[in-house]
């Protein structure tokens, strides 16, 4: 692969780094502790992530359970729970936050399919728009030490890039879609 392409190659992968995060956040029918990966509780006046504040565990298929290193942390998890956009409202026992998940209605369940695929075409015009520099890039290139056939060659080059990853696109929207509509 030439040198010229593999910055490219990288915005592509990173593409497909950023689109795998968003999807993970997405809720399927079961617990899946990386919805919380988002959250930000205030620990003593700092902005922190919530797995930095306690323990994160899936004891059963639909429920999560937080336990916080100090208790005073009940509270403030709680409302950085009730604060964020997951849709489930946390209960405590004073010793530990725990999350169920009801199961998804057939409508939500479209409606997530539905917000899966949106995540997926934004994943893909982001890889064209790479693909477009990419080719300006070796437009510019026309009339220096580099031969057209070889500006040619590249271009191709770019352009599998590019279908090598909408595809790939295409596999993780499936994926997810089919986890999201599994009852």
């Amino acid at each position: 692969m030439n040198e010229r392409l593999q910055v490219y190659e990288d915005k592509m992968k990173k593409t497909i780094g950023s689109l795998e995060s968003d999807l993970m956040t997405i809720r399927a029918g079961r617990a899946n502790p990386n919805i919380l990966n988002k959250i930000m509780v205030d620990y003593y006046g700092t902005p922190t992530p919530l797995q930095q504040v306690g323990n994160i565990s899936v004891p059963e298929a639909r429920m999560i359970v937080i336990q916080p290193w100090e208790r005073s942390m009940i509270k403030v998890i709680e409302k950085a729970i009730n604060m964020s956009d997951i849709g489930i409202n946390p209960t405590n026992d004073g010793q530990v936050v725990r999350l169920v998940f009801p199961e998804l209605t057939e409508d939500r369940r479209k409606e997530l399919v539905k917000d899966v695929k949106k995540k997926g075409e934004q994943a893909k015009v982001a890889v064209r728009n790479i693909r477009r520099d990419g080719n300006d890039s070796l437009k510019k290139l026309k009339g220096s030490d580099i031969s057209e056939d070889e500006i040619k060659d590249m271009e191709t080059q770019l352009q599998k890039l590019t279908d090598q990853y909408i595809k790939e696109v295409d596999k993780s929207v499936e994926t997810k879609s089919k986890e999201v509509m599994t009852v």
